[in-house]
């Protein structure tokens, strides 16, 4: 298939949904190695202000996290915001936790959303707004995902499964597979907002110019 055809392709109404899943895809695969890349490098040139950034988000995450269990949940919690801990005790009388560290903040998935819609087109009089109301809501969802994680493990503290090879325990089954696919399925849905409101409405209102 030459580049003629390919094109042609992308142009075709019929076509344009699989187009948008596809350029999706292909933009967050991207960006995942070139963070790792980049992160490899210690975010080269700008590093030292990454840093910051994300010890800033760090402490931003822990402390809406604890307004949350606390103000809203009214959860008894322990904290030791040196290390941005947060415990409360299972229904078992052991401690449930939850640390926040810098990979536990938003800051990558900012940069992931960032990513996405800079590049995925689509008319920048919506975008100027769309754009930094994502950056909002993907915090609250990190919120939502940190006390979720503690809300397992209070509830249920004792879960123990064998999955290729490994033993997951309850903080690893929340963190590593329920709510990391919870996060970027928020975002995919942001996505499709994005794509249905606003990019494939634009096409229209050109193709009828």
């Amino acid at each position: 298939m030459d580049i003629k055809s390919i094109k042609s392709y992308c142009e075709n109404p019929k076509n344009r949904s699989t187009v948008n899943v596809g350029l999706f895809i292909l933009l967050i695969i991207s960006f995942h190695f070139i963070y790792l890349g980049w992160q490899a490098l210690g975010y080269w040139p700008v590093g030292k202000l990454v840093y910051r950034l994300m010890v800033w988000s760090v402490k931003m995450a822990y402390s809406q996290s604890c307004w949350v269990l606390d103000h809203i949940f009214r959860i008894d919690i322990t904290t030791i915001s040196r290390i941005r801990a947060i415990s409360a005790i299972n229904r078992d009388g052991g401690w449930a936790r939850v640390i926040i560290a810098p990979e536990c903040a938003s800051l990558k998935q900012w940069m992931h959303w960032l990513f996405l819609m800079i590049l995925f087109p689509g008319p920048w009089k919506h975008k100027l707004w769309y754009i930094p109301t994502g950056l909002v809501i993907i915090e609250w969802i990190n919120v939502v995902r940190i006390c979720g994680i503690l809300f397992m493990q209070i509830a249920w503290p004792n879960i123990n499964i064998h999955f290729l090879g490994n033993d997951i325990d309850t903080f690893h089954l929340a963190h590593d597979y329920i709510f990391k696919f919870f996060f970027y399925f928020i975002i995919f849905l942001m996505w499709v907002l994005w794509v249905e409101k606003f990019y494939n409405p634009s096409i229209k209102a050109k193709q009828h110019e």
